[in-house]
């Protein structure tokens, strides 16, 4: 992922400018490097605030896997200035809601609130950006709940285990093949400073994005920022090595045996994403093979595989075009009683190879296109979605106005364009299969399980 450089500038905040084709959109950027964008949309008087570390589980390397993960834990256990858990407090005193997420590409902190009070939501993503104590005691609680965490929706959830090591085995040296919530050894061998290291090396203003959606005024939220944000020192960023995923030169298959009701199959090809596209137009017409498939009640998976020949009993398939690096075009599902996963993995492919054989019909494409649009109004009407698109876009380096051009780029997308992704791509040499294989639930595990399942503690 490109990191942003600290820019040395005359002034404490420097204004980029809105683009054109979105007049809503400002920018800025602080003199420690810290980016802000600012969205207006006055129909309602609330404002969602997001702070975006550009680090994820794909940063991490074998014996510290799980670090990005456990520091998002980590950051609700306070600074000098706020005590443990008092953050939390003080936006529900303020009646608003917050939380926090970590992927693969990066790590992201939210809150929305009433409009009026912004500033404290940046009062408190400002002092815990550069001033988390990370107290030992808290730590060694906080590291027991990640890992029950990853025992409940990894180690007790067969599906979620299966599509672990199926990355695992369909990545070699990208960094996707690490889960975002760690493997459990490193989790058990964690130390504090170890998530001390990692937050002052990546935790720092030139390494995030700070993105505001709602009824804003700009110059408002940008006097703001200089107030909070703006006295942090930037931190020195690393320079991250390529890990590009070596080539792919043959299927590649596993078996998960794992205590379980129902088999499952998950299979994905190598694809590009907009980042590594040789052509700019392929990961539009990705998500369109996507809706091809998987695109509602008429798609061909519901249609030909759920309802048509019933060897289905849940399928479907998905596709991100915005990730950092080379990604999979993914399909998994759920055999139907009386068909077995050898059935339901022919069927999923003779899908694929349908694309590879035929045009996609215009109705078809008209459909797709209509959703997109569709969906896409939708979306924008959500304050927070707006922000996730933003803040994602910027995180892995491909810019907000990307999300802009999204729209007009699914709708150029044509039927020959559809096959011809199929036909590079969707193909044996880029295909790795994994498939779950039940094995008998025991009472005392059936009883563990349910009592994991009875409440969820963590973020």
């Amino acid at each position: 992922m490109p990191i942003l450089k600290r820019l040395m500038l005359f002034c404490l905040l420097f204004p980029l400018g809105a683009a054109a084709q979105n007049p809503a959109v400002h920018e800025f950027k602080l003199d420690n490097g810290l980016k802000l964008i600012v969205k207006e949309d006055h129909r309602s008087p609330v404002a969602v605030s997001q702070v975006w570390y550009k680090v994820g589980s794909s940063y991490e390397h074998d014996g510290t896997t799980g670090l990005s993960h456990a520091l998002e834990h980590m950051m609700f256990k306070g600074t000098p200035e706020h005590g443990p858990n008092e953050f939390s407090r003080i936006i529900a005193e303020n009646g608003g809601r917050e939380n926090a997420f970590t992927s693969h590409d990066y790590t992201a902190y939210f809150q929305e609130l009433e409009k009026d009070r912004l500033k404290i939501s940046f009062d408190l993503e400002s002092d815990r950006m550069r001033h988390l104590t990370l107290d030992p005691k808290e730590f060694a609680k906080e590291i027991q709940v990640v890992m029950e965490e990853r025992r409940m929706r990894t180690d007790d959830d067969p599906e979620s285990l299966t599509d672990e090591q199926f990355n695992a085995v369909a990545f070699l040296n990208s960094g996707y093949r690490i889960p975002v919530i760690g493997w459990m050894d490193d989790l058990k061998h964690m130390r504090v400073e170890d998530l001390r290291k990692w937050y002052e090396t990546w935790y720092a203003p030139n390494n995030a994005t700070l993105v505001v959606v709602g009824d804003v005024d700009p110059q408002q939220v940008f006097a703001l920022a200089k107030k909070y944000f703006g006295p942090l020192k930037p931190g020195t960023i690393p320079k991250e090595k390529p890990r590009d995923e070596i080539p792919q030169t043959g299927i590649r298959r596993i078996t998960v045996k794992a205590p379980a009701e129902l088999p499952y199959l998950v299979m994905g090809y190598k694809v590009p994403v907009l980042h590594n596209a040789k052509n700019a137009w392929e990961p539009y017409a990705l998500e369109v093979l996507a809706g091809v498939l998987d695109g509602g009640d008429s798609a061909r998976i519901a249609k030909n595989l759920i309802r048509g020949s019933q060897v289905a009993a849940e399928a479907s398939a998905g596709y991100s075009l915005d990730a950092r690096s080379e990604d999979l075009f993914a399909l998994d599902g759920t055999p139907a009683e009386g068909h077995t996963i050898a059935e339901l993995e022919k069927a999923l492919r003779g899908q694929v190879q349908k694309l590879r054989d035929d045009l996609v019909s215009d109705e078809e494409l008209k459909r797709i296109k209509t959703q997109v649009v569709t969906g896409d109004v939708y979306q924008k009407d959500s304050v927070f979605y707006q922000a996730m698109q933003i803040g994602s876009l910027e995180s892995v380096g491909l810019g907000w106005q990307v999300g802009d051009e999204y729209v007009d780029k699914i709708k150029a997308v044509t039927a020959e364009q559809v096959r011809d992704v199929a036909r590079k791509y969707l193909i044996d040499d880029h295909l790795t299969v994994a498939v779950l294989d039940p094995q008998p639930i025991s009472d005392k595990e059936r009883m563990r399980r349910m009592q994991h399942s009875g409440g969820d503690n963590v973020r």
